[in-house]
Parts: structure tokens; C-alpha cells; sequence
């Protein structure tokens, strides 16, 4: 009876009447009645009537019984403190509903035990008026990913995160972005507005809060706006619903925001997977940390000085996601896609961590002509299949045991060794007694930064979790102009040595460079854990053992295996005897994973053998 009612009723109601159920009440495609949010279940929040309150209030303004209707003596005090915030002593106790949670009264909201209602009723009258440019009729758009409720003015799905209140709620009735004006505008161009209010997101209908934030950061509203104030409708104070403020978002345009669109589609996928009833606490919390970052970062971020922090704690957070994958949770919604390769100069803090991770992240067998990763050696991190890696390599929603896995996450450089033992023995099955690793051409790691990194001067944990984050970046679109600016500065001076001017000028810095430069042995056995033969076409051949006697502290050892190994390929290291302590020695094993550039290995061979400087300018 109460759906044929409500049919009839939008038939035949005009006027005033037929705006207010346009706002209360909407019908879905079977005819059935929704009721957006803005205005509870209809025009009622439980057993509060907005309409019978309505009259009540105009009632402590006015002397509607009177044939005058004069406003009664509190009035003008009321409208000037609903207006101007001039304080006044005429406030009502009344309710409110769920418009203005903080005066709702009730236990511990007042200096006494319990606190009164008061309400300007001149906020009410005010506050309900509005709801009627609301109007929900002419918002419905034909896409997949909008909610029914969604069809009223700048709604999305509700999502509990980017606030510190949040809870796993099961019983949020959608989030309201409301306008904030930073000029005046006429009650034509406002209704405009809402009769097509949307906030739009390139061709779809931002659906989610996250979806929102990126189309406001990309003025994709309506200009005139300057800020939204986001709202979410939920359940409070026992089993009450109030509209609570979430934050405030301006209206600004950001650069890199589209970079975000990454990981929506991952993130939402991930989301739908947390609100299981079966999934994990971890996965719960893992998937609000990840929300919370991307709002962080879309409501703080500066586009006039971006900072990477923000950024970088997103990739952090996409990679927390991946580690519980990693034990089987959540494997359907598929592992971090590829990220653009803007993502580095999103993140970049001219840190010598960063610039390892790249060089680590990049490594691969080789490289396509168009720039597609061989082997790359995110395969080491996670067990995927696809050229893309794109999927999980999985079965009956488990993941397979992959021997070819042996990145743990628990210890950096266990990791790192661990790496290069398994690809030196997959070489040495397949007759080649090589390292296949192999930086992108752009990529290469510093020696300085080889030097930090085993003088524990870089931060481990960082390298780390920037190196498996950036593993999905699609290397293939990688320019000069993605890559950080002290890498950018790296190579714009690489032909500065032709200069004989720079050569004279720079000459003072030498000796500093070369303080920063691994020692000798380090590079020894660097040389024989190379993707192929030097310049000159020397081949130098690794020997598996190496990587052991380092980890279990036999320095010694092993640098007696580089000397011999090099001499046997021609070159004439300048030591016959080398030790270090288990630390170092550990850290030397870790820093074989890191590819160096042509020019790096070059360099090193240099060091060890002063005879081949002829060939590095050949």
C-alpha cells in the first residue's frame, strides 16, 4: 500500500509538495521506494517527523495563530546569532535529529551529568528549507557503480576511514559531500548546480569517498566551489543516526593525483574483500590504513610543493596490503597493479634509499625492445604469473609454493642474499654461471650509494619497502624525465669528463669522491656477480660459494675465490688478501643484488685494475 501510495502521489502532487518528495523519497527501477540519507526515512528519523518539527519551530519564531504571523521578541536575536554566532540566551531545548550532533545533549555533554537539547530554531527552519534544492529526481545516472541512495546530490558509498572515529560499521547509510561557496551566487545558479550535482571522476561517477577526493583535486566540479565539507550518515549514540562531519576538502588542482588512479580500482577490489564477514582483522585494518593514507594524501598534499612523505606512506600502505597476501588472504583481488612510472618523481626525496630501491625494483634477466622487464625479479617477492605479473599464481584460492620465492620480508639483507644465491643457481642449471640481473638502462645503482648502504648508513627498512612497492611500475614507459632529480643530475653529467674546463674545475672534488667510492674488495667481488662481460669482452664467471661464505662471516674466503676468478680472466686485483667483520660481511653478500650501470661497472673494473682505464672512454 505504501509503494502504490507513493507512486500516485508523484503522479499527481505539483508544486511545492511534488519538491519535497522529490527530496524525501526515491523510486528505484521495480518502483520500489529509497530514502536518501539527507532526510532519514522520508522525512523522519525514527519517531522525530522533520515536518512536524518544522511547524513546531516556525511556532517558536512566529505567532502563527495570530492573523499577523509577527515574529515573537527573541527572533531577531535568534537569526542574528543562527547568522553571525552573536551569542544569545533564547535557545530552545527541542530535538534536532540527526542534523547537529553536537546538540543532541545527553550524558557528558554539558558541565552536569547529563545535557539539555538546545537548538536555534531559526537553524532548523533554515537547515530544512535547503534540503529542498536536494532534490534527488534528476541526479540518477546509468552506471554500474552507483548506489541506488547515490542518486541525490554528491553522495558516494560510505567507507569508514579518514577519520579517527572510525569502526567497522555495517549499518552506514552512504556519505554527502556538501559545497562550500568562497563567493556569493544566486539561488538560480545554486539550484542549477544541484539539479545536476555529481562529482565526477574523467567519464564515471566518483562512487567512493577516495573516487570523490581525486575529482575535487582535479576541479571536476562545478567552478564557483571551493571546498566540500564530507559527511557520513551513521550510527552513533546507541542506534542513533547523525550526519557527522569527516573533514574538509578544497577544490584545488593536483598534478599528480592521477596517479591515485592506480590503485582505485585495486583499493575498492580489496575493500569489498575486508567487509567479508570472513576476512581478517589484519585485512581490516591493513585496507582502512590504506584508505586513511589516499584521503591523507588527497586532503593535505600541496600541488604547489608535493610531499613525498604522503606519497611514499601510500606505496606503504599498498605494500602492507601485499605482505598479508603474500599468506594467502585476499589473493582474488590480485597484487599491486602497475603503478606509472610519475610515481618516482611523486616520491622523490633525494634520498640515497630511494635511489637503491630503483635500481632494485627495475632488476630483471633483461630487457624487450619495448622496454618490457625479462625475469623481473618481483617473481623473487611474490609467486605471480603473466608477462604482467598481473595475477597471483594461485589454486582452489590458495597460493602455490614457488621455490623461486624466497623474499621473506622479515630481514633486508637475508632477503637480498637470498636473492642472489637463487639466481646463481638457476645460471648455473642453465650453463651460463651468471648474475641476470640487470638494471633498467636509467636505473643503475651509485657506487656511494653501494658505499652507504655497507657502511650502514641508509635506512634498511625504507630501501625495502620502497623497492617491493615499486616493483609493479611499468618500467616499459620510464623517461628521463620520471626518474628523481639527483638520478636526472647523474646522467646529465656523465659526458662532463669530456670537458677538459670541467675536468680542471671538478679536479679539487676527487679525492672526495673517491672516499666515497666501496672498498676494493667489495668491487672484487661485485665483478664476478655481473649480467654479462665487461667492456673489453672479459668474462668473469661467479662461483655460487661466495655468497655463503659471506653470510656465514668467511670474508676471507670468498675474497680469495674473487682473486683467483680474476685473475683467471686477465685482471690483476691489487690485493692478495682481504677480511672483514660478520656485519660487513653480510652487508658485502646483500650489495651484490643491487645492478650497476655500464659506466658503475666500468668504474669498478677500473679500481681493481688501473691497466683497463683505456677502455672506459673506448
Amino acid at each position: 500500500l505504501k509503494e502504490a501510495l507513493i507512486t500516485d502521489c508523484k503522479k499527481l502532487w505539483r508544486g511545492p509538495a511534488a519538491q519535497w518528495l522529490a527530496c524525501a523519497v526515491v523510486l528505484n527501477e521495480d518502483g520500489s521506494p529509497d530514502w536518501p540519507s539527507l532526510l532519514g526515512t522520508g522525512g523522519n528519523d525514527g519517531n522525530l517527523d522533520f515536518t512536524n518539527n518544522f511547524m513546531q519551530r516556525l511556532g517558536d519564531l512566529f505567532e502563527i495563530q495570530s492573523a499577523e504571523g509577527s515574529p515573537k521578541p527573541s527572533t531577531c536575536r535568534l537569526l542574528q546569532e543562527a547568522f553571525w554566532r552573536i551569542p544569545t540566551n533564547d535557545l530552545n531545548n527541542s530535538s534536532i535529529g540527526q542534523f547537529q550532533p553536537g546538540s543532541a545533549g545527553g550524558p557528558n555533554s554539558s558541565t552536569g551529568i547529563i545535557g539539555n537539547s538546545y537548538v536555534n530554531p531559526w537553524d532548523f527552519v533554515l537547515m530544512l528549507e535547503g534540503t529542498i534544492l536536494f532534490s534527488a529526481k534528476a541526479t540518477r545516472r546509468l552506471s554500474p557503480k552507483d548506489a541506488d541512495r547515490a542518486s541525490a546530490p554528491f553522495v558516494v558509498r560510505s567507507h569508514a576511514a579518514g577519520y579517527a572515529s572510525t569502526g567497522f560499521e555495517k549499518s552506514q547509510l552512504g556519505e554527502q559531500w556538501m559545497p562550500l561557496w568562497n563567493r556569493p551566487s544566486s539561488i538560480s545558479d545554486v539550484r542549477a548546480l544541484f539539479g545536476e550535482a555529481r562529482i565526477q571522476l574523467g567519464r564515471q561517477i566518483a562512487a567512493r569517498p577516495i573516487e570523490a577526493a581525486c575529482a575535487i583535486s582535479r576541479l571536476g566540479t562545478a567552478r564557483g566551489i571551493g571546498s566540500f565539507i564530507r559527511y557520513g550518515y551513521l550510527e552513533r549514540n546507541g542506534q542513533s543516526n547523525l550526519a557527522v562531519p569527516l573533514g574538509r576538502f578544497e577544490v584545488r588542482e593536483h598534478p599528480l593525483t592521477h596517479l591515485v588512479d592506480n590503485l582505485s580500482v585495486w583499493a575498492d577490489r580489496i575493500h569489498a574483500r575486508a567487509r567479508d564477514s570472513y576476512a581478517t582483522t589484519s585485512l581490516k585494518n591493513a585496507e582502512k590504513h590504506l584508505a586513511d593514507k589516499l584521503l591523507n594524501l588527497l586532503a593535505k598534499d600541496d600541488p604547489r610543493n608535493p610531499n613525498p612523505t604522503l606519497w611514499q606512506s601510500v606505496l606503504q600502505a599498498a605494500l602492507d596490503i601485499e605482505s598479508i597476501q603474500k599468506n594467502g588472504v585476499a589473493i582474488s583481488a590480485g597484487p599491486i597493479p602497475p603503478l606509472h612510472p610519475q610515481w618516482l618523481r611523486a616520491i622523490d626525496d633525494g634520498s640515497g634509499e630511494l635511489r637503491l630501491a630503483i635500481a632494485l625494483a627495475s632488476a630483471a634477466a633483461g630487457y624487450t625492445r619495448k622496454g618490457w622487464q625479462i625475469d623481473s625479479i618481483r617473481g623473487h617477492w611474490l609467486p605471480l604469473k603473466g608477462i604482467r605479473f598481473l595475477r597471483f599464481n594461485s589454486s582452489k584460492n590458495r597460493l602455490l609454493n614457488d621455490p623461486r620465492v624466497v623474499m621473506t620480508g622479515k630481514d633486508f639483507l637475508d632477503d637480498c642474499a637470498a636473492v642472489v644465491a637463487r639466481r646463481l643457481f638457476e645460471a648455473e642449471r642453465g650453463s651460463q654461471r651468471r648474475l641476470q640481473l640487470t638494471a633498467h638502462h636509467a636505473c643503475g645503482a651509485r657506487l656511494s650509494d653501494i658505499t652507504d648502504f655497507i657502511n650502514g648508513q641508509l635506512n634498511d627498512a625504507k630501501l625495502y619497502g620502497l623497492a617491493r612497492a615499486l616493483m609493479p611500475l611499468r618500467w616499459d614507459l620510464l623517461t628521463a624525465e620520471h626518474l628523481p632529480l639527483s638520478m636526472q643530475k647523474q646522467r646529465s653529467t656523465r659526458f662532463a669528463g669530456r670537458n677538459k674546463f670541467l675536468d680542471k674545475k671538478n679536479h679539487s672534488s676527487h679525492s672526495a669522491t673517491a672516499r666515497s667510492l666501496p672498498e676494493e674488495a667489495w668491487l672484487m667481488l661485485k665483478l664476478l656477480h655481473l649480467p654479462g662481460p665487461l667492456k673489453d669482452g672479459r668474462s668473469i664467471t661467479a662461483d655460487p660459494s661466495i655468497v655463503k661464505y659471506l653470510q656465514s662471516g668467511s670474508a676471507s674466503r670468498a675474497i680469495e675465490i674473487a682473486i683467483r676468478r680474476l685473475r683467471s680472466a686477465g685482471l690483476r686485483p691489487p690485493l692478495y688478501f682481504s677480511n672483514a667483520n660478520d656485519e660487513v660481511a653480510k652487508r658485502w653478500a646483500a650489495a651484490l643484488v643491487f645492478p650497476l650501470s655500464p659506466r658503475s661497472i666500468q668504474r669498478a673494473a677500473v679500481i681493481v685494475d688501473p691497466s683497463l682505464k683505456g677502455t672506459v672512454n673506448a
